[in-house]
């Protein structure tokens, strides 16, 4: 890079990826410089900052986003799409009134875009979309992102399925692995509710929560956290890759074998399994959302591969066995 230091600006950092990424694009040799609601470098209410990052960088990298992991409640629901959409707007202004826009703009987006899926794996080129408020959440995001012309900034959107990483999704799981509590989670029948209805300018979907009699076998499509970082780095590397971007690991598992994993990783025995009628309540104690573990995602990265990567973790049990120690460190 020479003797002055290329800059990449990183929106939306403070969590288990955003932190992460930061470590690796400083050792990569970029200067890195933040976005967030409270900076350290710019705040997303301070517009005249945010566009002098954006100004002469090279590469710009958009995690923001209120996190799923909560109830969908009215209120919920806007902030999860207000806090995605409306960032990514002002990123994409800022690019476009740069003198010196980046090169590359990587934009967060989500695999749970796709419908469930049991019958075929999702890809970019023949995946279908879903319906509903996840569905509408990332396809808003995305139309957002992929708005207006950039003529000189590439744009790729990530759509990550479930990383597996030091962070609270694989503690909370291996913590219900050792209480006993690591069965599969099972579909079926509840009360009927609106939490998952539509969202946007145009809603999609009828309103109503589907049910689906999965028996536990709902798809698992994940990604370790080093993929995620690797991914990236392949793709800032490669000009070939535009547009939507499955980021998930090559070989998905089922919601079974995922928890049978855990129970061997920790050395459980037993493991109960959690039917809906038991996961409502308890989701409703958690303050967060059965669809996060009851959804089918049958996520394959189509063209991380066509294009030459490797995955570093293909496999979901050695994967398991990595996070889950590193996860259990204090």
């Amino acid at each position: 890079m020479g003797d002055t230091k290329e800059r990449a600006v990183v929106a939306g950092a403070s969590g288990f990826i955003g932190q992460r990424l930061v470590r690796e694009l400083r050792d990569q040799g970029y200067e890195v410089a933040r976005i967030g609601r409270i900076g350290p470098d710019a705040r997303w209410d301070d517009d005249t900052a945010v566009r002098e990052l954006i100004d002469g960088s090279a590469l710009v990298i958009n995690l923001a986003g209120k996190s799923v992991d909560c109830r969908y409640t009215d209120r919920n629901r806007t902030e999860i799409l207000r806090s995605r959409v409306n960032t990514t707007r002002q990123l994409r202004e800022a690019i476009q009134t740069s003198a010196r826009p980046p090169r590359v703009w990587l934009n967060a987006s989500t695999a749970t875009i796709y419908r469930y899926a049991m019958d075929r794996p999702m890809t970019e080129t023949h995946g279908e979309i879903g319906s509903g408020f996840s569905a509408d959440i990332a396809r808003n995001w995305e139309d957002e992102f992929f708005a207006g012309d950039l003529p000189g900034t590439r744009r790729v959107a990530l759509r990550m399925a479930i990383v597996l990483g030091d962070g609270p999704a694989t503690a909370i799981l291996a913590r219900l692995a050792r209480l006993g509590l690591g069965g599969p989670q099972v579909d079926g029948r509840w009360i009927p509710h609106r939490r998952y209805r539509g969202i946007g300018t145009q809603p999609s979907g009828d309103g109503t929560a589907p049910t689906h009699h999965s028996r536990g076998r709902q798809r698992f499509s994940w990604i370790h956290i080093d993929d995620v970082m690797a991914s990236i780095r392949f793709i800032v590397a490669h000009d070939e890759l535009v547009g939507p971007v499955n980021l998930a690991a090559p070989h998905p598992s089922d919601n079974r074998t995922l928890m049978a994993t855990l129970r061997r990783r920790v050395g459980a025995r037993l493991g109960l399994p959690a039917f809906r009628w038991m996961l409502e309540p308890a989701m409703w104690l958690l303050r967060t959302e059965p669809e996060l573990v009851l959804k089918s995602r049958w996520v394959e990265p189509e063209r991380l591969v066509a294009a030459g990567y490797r995955f570093a973790w293909p496999d979901l049990e050695p994967a398991i066995y990595d996070v889950v120690a590193k996860s259990a460190r204090p």
